[in-house]
C-alpha cells in the first residue's frame, strides 16, 4: 500500500464538532488526507454520512466512536474503538442512554452560563441559537460558538474560560473494562485515547497501560495533539515494548487554534503505515 496521510480522531457536528461529516470529508480532501475516522463523543450518529461522503469524495472512513470512560480514580478517560459494528442494537442502546444524560447534562450547562449571563446584564442564549451549531445534540464547544456569534466573548478558549469552565456539568462514564468488552463484541478494536490526557508522569502512566492492555486494550493513539515530542516517543516505546497498536489522530472539533485535520503536535503527519497493523487486529477480532 502506498503511503497517504490519514486521520484517525476527528469529531464531527454530531457531537462537539463545528463541521458535519460530510464537510470534514471535504476537508479531508483539500488537506490531502486519505483516511479518515469520524470518532464523536459516545455517537455513531455521523458514521453514515461520512462513509457516504467519503465514498463520493474518494476518502475511506473507518467507523469509530470515543467512549467517555472511568478507570481507578480517573473519570473522563477516552476510549477509541475502530471497525465497530455502528447497528448493534444493544450498542446503540446504550449509547441512547449516554444521548439522554448528556442532553440534560449540556441543558444544565446552558441554563448555569444563561444565569451568569444575567448577572452581567446580557440576554441569555436561546437553545435554538445554540441547537444551530449542533446536528445530534448540544456540546461545550457548541455553547462556545453561541456565545462568540452574540459578542459575549472574543474567542472560544475566552467562552471556556469565564463561562463553560464555571458552568461544568459532571459527565455520566462507562467502567472502562465494560467498554473494552463492548468495543471487542461489537467487532471492533480498543485504543486510549492522548494518553498523557490521564497523566504526564511517565512511571504512572506505564502502569496504567499495562493495566489496561490486562482488561484487553488493543493499542495507543501514540501520535496526538496533547504529547509533546519526547511524550510521544515514551508513548512509541511502550506500545512498541507492549505490543500494542499504535494509532495516530488530530482529536479535530473544528474549533482550535491552529490544528487542522491529518496533524498532530508541531505539525506531523500521521501515515497510512499505521492502518495495516489495526485491519488486522480488527479482522482476528471479528474472527
Amino acid at each position: 500500500m502506498y503511503s497517504m496521510n490519514i486521520d484517525l480522531h476527528i469529531h464531527s457536528s454530531f457531537s462537539d464538532g463545528a463541521f458535519t461529516p460530510s464537510e470534514l470529508v471535504a476537508l479531508a480532501v483539500k488537506l490531502d488526507v486519505g483516511v479518515i475516522a469520524i470518532a464523536d463523543h459516545d455517537s455513531v450518529a455521523g458514521v453514515e454520512e461520512a462513509s457516504v461522503a467519503g465514498d463520493a469524495a474518494g476518502i475511506a472512513t473507518l467507523p469509530a466512536v470515543e467512549l467517555s470512560v472511568q478507570f481507578k480514580e480517573w473519570q473522563d478517560v477516552h476510549l477509541l474503538g475502530y471497525g465497530i459494528d455502528c447497528c448493534d442494537e444493544k450498542f446503540l442502546q446504550s449509547l441512547d442512554g449516554f444521548r439522554v444524560h448528556r442532553e440534560g447534562r449540556n441543558d444544565e450547562i446552558l441554563g448555569r452560563v444563561n444565569d451568569i449571563l444575567r448577572t452581567e446584564g446580557r440576554l441569555p442564549l436561546e437553545r435554538r441559537k445554540v441547537l444551530a451549531f449542533a446536528r445530534d445534540t448540544i456540546g461545550r464547544p457548541h455553547i462556545a460558538r453561541a456565545l462568540l456569534e452574540q459578542g459575549y466573548a472574543v474567542s472560544v478558549e475566552d467562552a471556556f474560560r469565564r463561562y463553560l469552565v464555571p458552568c461544568n456539568v459532571p459527565k455520566s462514564y462507562w467502567p472502562i473494562d465494560d467498554a473494552i468488552a463492548e468495543i471487542h463484541r461489537i467487532g471492533g478494536a480498543a485504543v486510549l485515547a492522548h494518553p498523557t490526557s490521564i497523566t504526564k508522569d511517565t512511571i504512572m502512566l506505564g502502569a496504567v497501560i499495562s493495566d489496561l492492555q490486562l482488561l484487553g486494550l488493543d493499542g495507543i493513539e501514540v501520535y496526538n495533539n496533547m504529547g509533546w515530542p519526547l511524550e510521544i516517543e515514551f508513548l512509541r516505546r511502550t506500545a512498541n515494548d507492549r505490543g500494542l497498536l499504535m494509532t495516530g489522530g488530530s482529536d479535530f472539533h473544528g474549533i482550535e487554534e491552529g490544528l487542522e485535520i491529518g496533524r498532530g503536535r508541531e505539525g506531523i503527519r500521521f501515515d497510512s503505515a499505521l492502518l495495516a497493523p489495526l485491519n488486522e487486529r480488527i479482522h482476528k477480532i471479528r474472527s
